[in-house]
């Protein structure tokens, strides 16, 4: 588990194809403080186990799965990627719980300077309708942003000057492919609701049903949410 702020950034030495998967070797240094073999790293939001390590860099191996739903798999000698080592307990958690699984790749769609800071707007995937909401958080190439307003498929996240400069997004510009993970807590809140029958099925916003209007069938219902279901669950 991490908390979504970035303790350095690192450079991709190579990646080496292994049949379906991969091995990753990433140049760092602050990382390596500590680190073990065995122990987990989140590569630009991507939690990685760490299965080899040598002067200044590490070795992750990459399954199949992760090399589908993140941007690691086009990864090339002298790129840049955002690094984290896993929460230790005791630790300030600073940002917001990021468990290093990837939902999807989305594309930044537009930069903007505002002032002193910067606010991008990135593509909202289908999959993750339901648990993005203004005020909420999310993860960005593993970096814990703030999103500032969700629009159609679009959702936008405020950059303060030391995000920019001590991340992969120094270099952001509209078209560059990103990770994005949900915040978990949004995550179970959907899961819940829809257990629940309010707004069921996968493009269910949880900014509207937060937002909107009560939706509670004082009458009997065939299904969905209903007065006498929420008193029956203790909600009421």
């Amino acid at each position: 588990m991490f908390t979504g702020l970035i303790e350095e950034v690192g450079t991709v030495l190579r990646l080496e194809r292994r049949g379906e998967g991969a091995r990753l070797a990433v140049r760092a240094r602050k990382v390596l403080e500590g680190t073990q073999v065995g122990d987990s790293i989140a590569v630009s939001g991507a939690c990685l186990t760490v299965v080899e390590l040598g002067g200044d860099r590490f070795v992750v191996d990459i399954m199949p799965e992760t090399l589908a739903r993140t941007t690691l798999q086009g990864a090339r000698g002298g790129d840049v990627v955002n690094l984290e080592r896993s929460l230790a307990f005791g630790d300030r958690l600073g940002g917001h719980l990021v468990l290093g699984h990837v939902d999807a790749v989305a594309e930044v769609k537009n930069v903007e300077r505002r002032g002193e800071t910067w606010e991008l707007s990135i593509d909202l995937p289908e999959e993750l309708l339901g648990c993005v909401a203004p005020k909420g958080s999310i993860a960005v190439d593993g970096i814990s942003l703030t999103v500032t307003h969700v629009e159609n498929d679009l959702f936008g996240v405020g950059i303060i000057p030391h995000t920019m400069r001590e991340t992969t997004l120094r270099a952001v510009k509209p078209g560059l492919a990103v990770n994005l993970e949900a915040d978990v807590l949004a995550r179970y809140v959907l899961q819940t609701v829809r257990t629940l029958g309010v707004g069921a099925g996968p493009g269910v916003r949880l900014d509207t049903i937060l937002g909107g209007e009560p939706r509670v069938d004082q009458g009997k219902s065939s299904g969905g949410l209903t007065e006498e279901l929420l008193r029956g669950r203790g909600f009421l």
